[in-house]
């Protein structure tokens, strides 16, 4: 594992079309890339972001096929960066189920796929604003939890609401992870009661770095997202943050020796104790 890391967030406001979410995105993952990041993260639906299942469906490919996903590899290889793809919204593949896959895929400098990750936890809420959603009735989740070796150190994948689900984060981080990837597509009453809360909460528990890069403001169709892409470092500290929900990037500089500091200082990881039900 080497010591430090560049990394940059590339929070976006993605287009409906699969054409025009990559022409959003490109420019601020170069930008990302020109200032010094060797690790770029983009935020969840990176490759489009529509409401409505006919709609969806008739841009929705396979992950071999989807065009942001090709582009975007094509560019980590020409820029020779590591790249995550927050999220891309492709079919899943399983047969007898036509729900989409909501997938991370992390892109190595030489545009392979060095790993991927469904999202576990599906968006299934109704907010005291009125807002309803069901992303199980559209996104078949996944099965399985992630962690993916890089020149750095190992990373644990994760996708928006699965911030709320500590355990896994804690198992990521058994498993050698020493960052943690929270892309997402925050809604905004719930981005602006728990975003920061959560995010600081997961990285205090795990001793990681959490990167969150986010959608953010008014989109196409009709929904709005919260932004305010974060890095929070091992000991719980906001190290970077945008403080808006426009477009663009945020630079910050891991140092990997906090996180061995911060788990010497609370073992956290290795006081787990077996208990039963409660009574």
């Amino acid at each position: 594992m080497m010591a430090t890391l560049p990394i940059a967030l590339v929070q976006t406001r993605t287009p409906a079309g699969p054409d025009a979410a990559f022409a959003h995105v490109e420019p601020l993952v170069r930008e990302a890339a020109a200032g010094g990041a060797k690790l770029i993260l983009t935020p969840e639906a990176t490759n489009f972001l529509i409401q409505g299942r006919a709609a969806r469906d008739a841009v929705l490919e396979t992950q071999d096929r989807d065009a942001v996903v090709g582009k975007l590899r094509d560019l980590a290889r020409e820029l020779g960066v590591w790249l995550l793809i927050g999220s891309a919204i492709v079919r899943s593949g399983h047969d007898g189920d036509d729900r989409a896959a909501n997938r991370s895929l992390l892109i190595d400098d030489k545009g392979g796929v060095a790993a991927t990750y469904d999202k576990l936890h599906v968006y299934d809420v109704d907010l005291p604003t009125g807002e309803r959603w069901r992303e199980s009735a559209s996104v078949r989740p996944g099965d399985a939890a992630v962690v993916a070796d890089t020149p750095w150190g190992r990373l644990g994948l994760t996708i928006c609401y699965d911030i709320r689900f500590p355990q896994l984060h804690r198992a990521l981080a058994r498993a050698g992870a020493v960052m943690i990837a929270v892309p997402a597509a925050f809604t905004v009453p719930t981005g602006e009661a728990h975003w920061e809360t959560l995010l600081r909460a997961r990285a205090i528990e795990t001793g990681c770095y959490i990167l969150a890069p986010a959608q953010g403001g008014a989109h196409e169709d009709g929904r709005r997202t919260w932004g305010r892409s974060t890095v929070v470092g091992p000991w719980g500290e906001v190290i970077a943050k945008l403080d808006h929900d426009e477009p663009g990037v945020l630079f910050a500089n891991l140092d990997f020796e906090a996180v061995k500091r911060a788990r010497n200082a609370v073992p956290q990881l290795t006081h787990d104790r077996a208990f039963g039900p409660p009574s």
